[in-house]
């Protein structure tokens, strides 16, 4: 059997991989991935280009190293591969993330931020909390779900949305479907996007849905930046009507240097940094995901976080 890798590795990470598949021969391309490499492989365990991959290709699994695998369901894949992802690595990092960035803008610690340059001794004014807030969360896995965790922790009321599925998280107050969406967004101080891309989310948050958000909530996106119309928060920020957005991804992305969400006062921005292997952990759990899914593909087993290649979610 022939495994291309293709995430980065240490030494331990290559022995791990190699110690889940000793028969098999392994090659690793970090960088500089081809078609040769390609159409070698048997299995593959990173990313690379869509345009490299080919339908005609004997790849029989494919494991990424991200969460979103929305360049890769459209059929680029050979009919009967196998697509997995990452879910499971990222929610530690990305959730972090959300929450310093809520309470940042919660706490206007950005704005303090700001004006620290100038020196000036400013007060900018009351703060809210995070406590006996109502905060919206929209996707439950990995990334929601460990939000979700730590928005209950800090007193909020949460409300967990999801396409499908009765089973009530015990992290979330309530459990609705994203039918029912445009119902509970009248009453969310805050609304955290988990998505992935798919036909199905782009452009859920367009100017119309933004509108029906509660006046002075603050939207959260890491999901994918095609969800959010980039416009229509620009405008929804500048009238007041949201107090605040934490981004890290956006669209277009990368976010043009003259792009108005630039110069917005309450956004804060990231280029795309929550997850990949910013936080050292992040990169283990990937890796140990990977050498697991790897034996069992060995051995002929069911392997974790199997993508549906209609919905671009893991199956359930």
């Amino acid at each position: 059997m022939h495994v291309l890798v293709t995430v980065e590795t240490k030494p331990h990470h290559r022995a791990l991989l190699e110690a889940a598949a000793p028969q098999a021969e392994f090659v690793y391309k970090e960088q500089g991935a081809d078609r040769a490499d390609i159409a070698w492989a048997d299995v593959l365990l990173g990313n690379v280009s869509p345009t490299l991959l080919r339908p005609t290709d004997a790849l029989r699994w494919m494991q990424t190293a991200s969460a979103g695998v929305d360049g890769y369901v459209h059929g680029c894949l050979p009919e009967n591969t196998v697509l997995t992802n990452a879910t499971g690595a990222y929610g530690l990092a990305i959730s972090e993330y959300m929450v310093a960035v809520w309470l940042m803008l919660l706490k206007k610690l950005h704005g303090y931020r700001d004006a620290q340059p100038t020196g000036a001794w400013t007060d900018l004014g009351p703060v809210r909390s995070a406590w006996n807030s109502t905060v919206l969360v929209l996707g439950l896995g990995d990334i929601g779900g460990a939000f979700a965790k730590r928005a209950k922790s800090l007193g909020a009321k949460v409300i967990g949305v999801r396409r499908a599925g009765v089973d009530k998280p015990d992290f979330v107050d309530e459990l609705i479907h994203t039918d029912r969406l445009d119902a509970y967004l009248p009453q969310a101080d805050c609304v955290a996007i988990t998505l992935p891309g798919t036909a199905q989310t782009q452009g859920m948050f367009d100017a119309a849905r933004i509108a029906k958000m509660k006046d002075g909530a603050i939207l959260l996106n890491v999901g994918r930046g095609t969800i959010v119309d980039s416009m229509a928060l620009c405008a929804a920020l500048e009238s007041g009507k949201l107090a605040g957005a934490g981004l890290d991804v956006t669209d277009p992305e990368p976010l043009p240097a003259d792009h108005p969400l630039w110069k917005q006062k309450n956004a804060i921005i990231t280029p795309h940094v929550s997850g990949g292997f910013h936080l050292a952990e992040t990169h283990e759990r990937i890796i140990r995901i990977m050498a697991e899914n790897l034996a069992a593909f060995c051995a002929g087993k069911p392997l974790r976080n199997v993508v549906d290649f209609e919905t671009g979610y893991r199956k359930l």
